[in-house]
């Protein structure tokens, strides 16, 4: 089987409308395994790929084990697609084009541990321009062809775009924003669970204002729920989120969110036994899986 599994897959299933929750049912596997399937993180056992080669040969006369080693562009034409119409037909993997000397752990941790982090989330952070007040961005994560994990956030009709890069028991993002052309950063707690509640750590990017000031602040990102195994309704359905009014109400942020989020730090905290540098240890960490109520509750 060559390399190119994953995108073959992703073609075939796009090609024939099949989702990748309709495909898990057919096959009687979980979702989160046809995921890891298309997204290049493991590749289907001898079992299974004569399941599945049976299943798309019922939609597609003649198919049989061996069409999977045909190219890209042989494979879309024979499911009738136009190659020049493949996204991504030619396109470098993201390794190349990020060449970090631990991308291979980064991908291992992310097969092993990347579904954990599928799904869409809301988050809440301090409003750089309005202190005192915060703020609630959208976000959805998505196991990438590439094998990583793909990152989308809005608020407001600002849109951002990048990738979550999960090493050890951590994630780092590293994103650009692009209404306002600006990268931004962040390094979270991971979780050891199946599924991440509740995601917080530290975020750096520049502020909306004139001098585009350079500025960290404290985030924590809440599930709000799980991708439908349909990616064009997953993508309408943070389109649709990005659009809301990102400015949370007033009095709507809970005293436990609101401390843990916005704290003083610096030469004076320091004499009252607090924080010089703004941190996110791991003791005060919110992180964590299932057993989290609901945005904005308390842990379980």
């Amino acid at each position: 089987m060559s390399e190119t599994f994953s995108a073959k897959l992703d073609l075939v299933l796009k090609a024939l409308s099949i989702s990748r929750g309709r495909l898990a049912a057919d096959l009687g596997v979980d979702k989160s395994v046809v995921s890891r399937w298309v997204t290049g993180a493991v590749k289907p056992s001898g079992h299974n790929l004569s399941r599945l080669t049976g299943l798309i040969a019922g939609k597609v006369d003649g198919f049989t084990t061996l069409d999977w080693d045909r190219s890209l562009a042989d494979l879309a034409r024979m499911m009738g697609a136009d190659p020049s119409a493949v996204p991504g037909l030619d396109a470098p993997p993201l390794v190349q084009g990020l060449p970090l000397a631990i991308t291979e752990q980064i991908l291992a941790t992310t097969a092993l541990r990347g579904a954990a982090y599928e799904g869409f989330f809301r988050s809440t952070r301090p409003y750089v321009m309005q202190p005192g007040r915060f703020v609630h961005d959208h976000a959805m994560v998505r196991l990438d062809p590439t094998g990583f994990l793909r990152l989308r956030m809005g608020t407001g009709g600002t849109k951002v775009d990048g990738w979550v890069l999960t090493l050890h028991d951590q994630l780092f993002t590293v994103a650009a924003d692009i209404t306002s052309g600006a990268l931004l950063f962040g390094i979270f707690h991971g979780v050891a669970t199946p599924k991440a509640q509740v995601l917080d750590g530290l975020m750096l990017g520049p502020a909306l204002d004139a001098g585009r000031t350079p500025t960290a602040s404290a985030i924590m990102f809440e599930r709000i729920g799980d991708l439908s195994g349909d990616a064009e309704a997953d993508d309408r359905r943070f389109d649709t989120l990005a659009m809301s009014d990102p400015v949370a109400p007033e009095g709507s942020i809970p005293d436990e969110i609101r401390n843990h989020l916005a704290r003083d730090v610096g030469p004076a905290q320091i004499a009252m036994g607090g924080d010089w540098l703004l941190r996110m240890p791991l003791s005060r960490s919110m992180s964590r899986g299932p057993g989290y109520s609901e945005p904005g509750g308390k842990p379980g």
